[in-house]
């Protein structure tokens, strides 16, 4: 029984990887695939013609280093202002603390679409339309609450007599965040880091708003490949490539990630 047991768990399990990463599988192979004919190249052929393609296009390598800065920026924004944010929520009490800290959250579940408008005549006027920038400040409106949500709890779970103890010991507040608790609580920056990425770099309502002209995204240059006639091949390597940052974050601070959760639990 148990073997037969054991063995339903590996059935049960190799069903499951094979319903989640048919679509990556399929959307790997069709990069490989020219969909359309093309010089030296026949149509439904095995080569590297869309990778090149990729870089070929000025516009979707553009897309590419867009996508790099708004997210870098939207990152190192939020944690600007989430750590300090959270810290207070921690250590401070006031009227209405625990509230404003579901305000926050609530803040995070609203549609992205209802602030489109009010956020595009807000750019408008101070001409920050079709830019990097304007996406990476307006991802922050969604991300910080987030951010303040997790390292709060992070915070939270370190003594208080590790702040007392570094204040007697001389030093300032910036001092204190930079050279302890900042490596205290890495894991739950890597968490934080980690989610707001995977955000930006996949948000499509803010990006399709506020680049209409330039600017664009990598999701915005994918969704420029789709036409009358379609390189779907193109699409997808495309799509693969865009996939190539996230998988790289998630090596470098997977176990910062690991054993956030571990921490949190």
């Amino acid at each position: 029984m148990r073997g037969l047991a054991k063995l339903a768990r590996v059935l049960a399990l190799v069903a499951v990887a094979a319903f989640v990463l048919a679509p990556l599988a399929q959307a790997v192979l069709l990069s490989f695939v020219a969909t359309l004919p093309h010089d030296g190249v026949a149509q439904g052929s095995f080569s590297m013609i869309n990778y090149r393609h990729i870089f070929d296009d000025p516009r979707l390598v553009a897309s590419l280093g867009n996508s790099i800065i708004y997210v870098s920026v939207n990152v190192a924004l939020t944690l600007a202002v989430s750590l300090p944010a959270a810290y207070a929520l921690s250590r401070y009490r006031f009227l209405g603390d625990r509230h404003l800290l579901l305000l926050l959250l609530s803040f995070r579940i609203m549609p992205p679409v209802v602030l489109s408008l009010p956020v595009f005549l807000l750019f408008a006027q101070i001409n920050l339309l079709n830019t990097p920038l304007a996406i990476a400040l307006v991802h922050c409106l969604f991300n910080i609450p987030v951010a303040i949500w997790i390292l709060e709890s992070f915070i939270t779970a370190v003594p208080r007599d590790f702040d007392e103890n570094a204040f007697l010991d001389g030093y300032s507040v910036p001092g204190f965040f930079v050279r302890h608790l900042v490596p205290m609580i890495a894991p739950g920056i890597g968490v934080a880091a980690f989610f707001c990425f995977i955000f930006s770099w996949v948000e499509v309502v803010f990006a399709r708003i506020l680049t209409s002209t330039g600017g664009k995204p990598v999701t915005m240059a994918i969704e420029g490949l789709f036409g009358f006639r379609t390189d779907v091949g193109l699409v997808m390597a495309m799509t693969v490539f865009s996939l190539l940052p996230g998988l790289v974050l998630i090596v470098f601070v997977r176990r910062h990630i690991a054993r956030g959760f571990r921490i949190r639990v």
